[in-house]
């Protein structure tokens, strides 16, 4: 039962998304590869929410 509910765990995805949009730490190893994912995971993040964002007002407004 322990799997069960360890593979629904969501709490690390948000940590990652609020992980995402923070300054690097100075420690942490940083490539060029590394910060171009970051940067697309930023741009689809936010093209995500305005997505959201952009059909429930389409929605609510129809």
């Amino acid at each position: 039962m322990n799997k069960f509910v360890d593979y629904f765990k969501i709490g690390p995805v948000f940590t990652y998304f609020l992980r995402v949009f923070r300054k690097p730490d100075p420690k942490s190893p940083t490539s060029v590869n590394l910060r171009m994912m970051h940067g697309i995971n930023r741009i689809s993040i936010l093209m995500f929410l305005f997505a959201i964002i952009f059909y429930t007002v389409r929605h609510c407004t129809r």
